[in-house]
């Protein structure tokens, strides 16, 4: 049905401009040192089924957590959205919990892309990446990740546009379908 079809549209370009806003938002709010999340945002084609049209979002898995943020185990980022996070780091695990601290060796990388280099600690001695790591991973633990909402603010702005222009979309492609249904009677 053309309905079904201008509706499809709709969404599709619905579900670009989160995508490509979202994108924008990470690379921003430099949220993209190795690209893997921003490379990963994408969205299935909307499909009908039973007069149902849905479509779903894919990002990778941590995604979740850059966007909502992790409440740390000892204290949180104070804003509105990290506050009200359902992730939490815990030291024994739980309900929505992210049980124990990130593993250290996850950061190596990280620390090469973001050129962070070893220091001195107060006795002049050096410190190794490996404590580095350890160190990074301690804090997020403790602290946990602050929200960015790259996300979740580029959907719910999108969101709020979308019912006015799908009843559009939808009543043109239904005066289309009647059209050439019409058409098609007074042709026989």
């Amino acid at each position: 049905m053309l309905a079904d079809k201008y509706l499809r549209d709709e969404l599709n370009k619905f579900a670009k401009y989160v995508i490509q806003q979202s994108r924008s938002n990470l690379t921003k709010g430099k949220k993209n040192a190795s690209k893997e999340l921003y490379n990963s945002l994408g969205f299935t084609d909307p499909t009908t089924k039973n007069g149902t049209t849905s479509f779903s979002f894919k990002m990778a898995d941590y995604g979740t957590f850059q966007d909502k943020g992790v409440r740390g185990a000892n204290a949180y980022y104070a804003d509105a959205n990290t506050s009200g996070s359902p992730y939490a780091f815990k030291s024994k695990g739980g309900k929505r919990g992210l049980k124990g601290m990130p593993p250290p060796k996850a950061f190596d990388k990280w620390i090469v892309r973001k050129g962070i280099k070893g220091s001195r600690d107060k006795s002049g001695k050096f410190i190794p990446r490996k404590t580095l790591q350890f160190l990074i991973a301690k804090s997020i633990f403790d602290k946990g990740i602050k929200a960015s909402m790259f996300f979740t603010k580029p959907f719910e702005a999108a969101f709020k546009r979308l019912p006015d222009e799908l009843v559009q979309a939808y009543s043109i492609g239904l005066e289309k379908q009647i059209q050439v249904n019409i058409n098609k009677k007074w042709a026989r």
